[in-house]
Order: structure tokens, then C-alpha cells, then sequence
């Protein structure tokens, strides 16, 4: 399936949405994360970064309440998570709420309003960026971050 018709389906399937429609917002969703230019494009011919944006649209055209984003740039060359990471951070700039899992902490910090640190299903430390970037408290988070910047 070309990028714009994975970005349509939803749409159409679920929302019951005209394929006229839905292809408009499709479009506008793909433009937004910089790949309106590769909409006939399918998977084998897009990178992981472009595939990742794409399933963000796909996600975001569905007009949800909050994304979910589980280690979004797990799976991508480094070179290919600083596009994915931008088209987080603009959704975040233009209001969408969102609740992200990362090992990416540069960008946790830079992004979040609220984080909660977790370690083995258990939250051991909780507050704005500020306080847990800042002024961990917790030993375990102390020691997370310093293995994390080296």
C-alpha cells in the first residue's frame, strides 16, 4: 500500500470517510511531516525514518485525544532519529499530548513538560524536566543519567 492510501485506511474504514476526503487529509497529515512528496511511495522504497513518519500521520489523521509513542526511534539508524525526533517535537510544539517512552534523554529533556522515571515497572522519581534532569534525587536515576550522557 502506497503512503497515502496506509494514511487513508483508517480513515475510510473506521471514520466511514469519503476517499476523496480522506485522501485531502492524508495529504495534509503526510505534508505535515515532510512526505507529501514520496505519498505514492511504499514501504521497501522509503527509509525507516520515512516509514516511522508516515505511521505517525497515520496515527494523527485519526484526530486522537493522545499518541502513544513506545521507543519511537528504537529501530532507526542514527541518522534517521533526529527526523523522526522533530516531527515529535512540532507535534508537541503545536499542543498535541502526548506520553513518549524513550531512552533518548537529550530530547526527553528538551521536550517534556513532565517525566516520570521508571525502572523495573516501578516509577522511581516524577516531576518537570527541570527537577529530574536538573536535581535527580533518586540514586538510581542519578546513576541512569550519568550512564546516558557518557
Amino acid at each position: 500500500m502506497s503512503a497515502v492510501k496506509n494514511v487513508m485506511l483508517g480513515l475510510v474504514k473506521t471514520r466511514k470517510m469519503a476517499a476523496d476526503e480522506a485522501r485531502a487529509l492524508a495529504e495534509t497529515w503526510l505534508d505535515r511531516v515532510g512526505m507529501l512528496a514520496r505519498k505514492d511511495h511504499f514501504p521497501g522504497q522509503l527509509s525507516g525514518g520515512q516509514q516511522q513518519r508516515v505511521a505517525i500521520a497515520r496515527a494523527i489523521a485519526m484526530n486522537p485525544q493522545l499518541m502513544l509513542f513506545d521507543e519511537v526511534t528504537s529501530a532507526l539508524d542514527p541518522e534517521l532519529v533526529s527526523e523522526v525526533l522533530a516531527v515529535v517535537r512540532d507535534l508537541g510544539r503545536d499542543g498535541m499530548t502526548m506520553l513518549l517512552v524513550t531512552h533518548e534523554m537529550r530530547f526527553a529533556r528538551d521536550v517534556s513538560s513532565r517525566v516520570i522515571f521508571m525502572h523495573q515497572g516501578r516509577i522511581h522519581e516524577e516531576g518537570t524536566s527541570e527537577d529530574i534532569f536538573g536535581a535527580p534525587k533518586s540514586e538510581r536515576l542519578q546513576a541512569f543519567l550519568s550512564n546516558s550522557q557518557s
